[in-house]
């Protein structure tokens, strides 16, 4: 069987209903909240999408958004049921560590239901309290907060010149 060629390519209006059906799979059981349409529409230019092939259906989606400075965070990782085990949640954790890096970001961190996945991909565990921005930007309307169960993690950065940052 001959393997498919991963493709990430920055999302477009086309494609806000795949990245909500994306998405709503690990909402419905609750490995990530919800997103509208409008919350798609608003934050497009975040979001990464991964095909298996150049016009294929999308089968994984990850958003980066710079949030404070020389900080991303990386949200939205969903990788579609047929298409997991493949390694693709990998491919868009690379592709958002790329992306944070062309932000100019020092630091990338996610919230996360499950941290085990992101401390294979470098993440460490911080304290949430070190995110005081994203606390307030966004948790503050989470209906869990401020008890939501999520781990905060982050990993530092690797510039285009390769050194190393250090995470907040």
């Amino acid at each position: 069987m001959k393997a498919r060629r991963r493709l990430i390519r920055r999302a477009t209006l086309a494609d806000v209903q795949a990245i909500l059906e994306t998405v709503r799979d690990y909402a419905r059981r609750e490995l990530m909240l919800p997103l509208s349409y409008g919350d798609v529409v608003e934050r497009l230019r975040d979001f990464l999408l991964l095909a298996e092939e150049p016009r294929g259906p999308v089968a994984g989606t990850v958003a980066v958004r710079a949030t404070w400075d020389g900080l991303a965070e990386l949200r939205s990782l969903a990788v579609a049921e047929s298409s997991r085990g493949r390694g693709h949640g990998r491919a868009l954790v690379a592709a958002a560590k790329a992306e944070a890096a062309r932000l100019g970001a020092r630091t990338l961190f996610t919230l996360s239901y499950i941290p085990d996945f992101f401390r294979k991909m470098g993440f460490s565990e911080v304290d949430r309290q070190s995110l005081p921005h994203k606390v307030w930007l966004d948790c503050v309307k989470c209906p869990k907060f401020p008890d939501c169960g999520e781990t905060a993690l982050a990993c530092p950065v690797e510039p285009k010149d390769g050194r190393r940052h250090t995470v907040v």
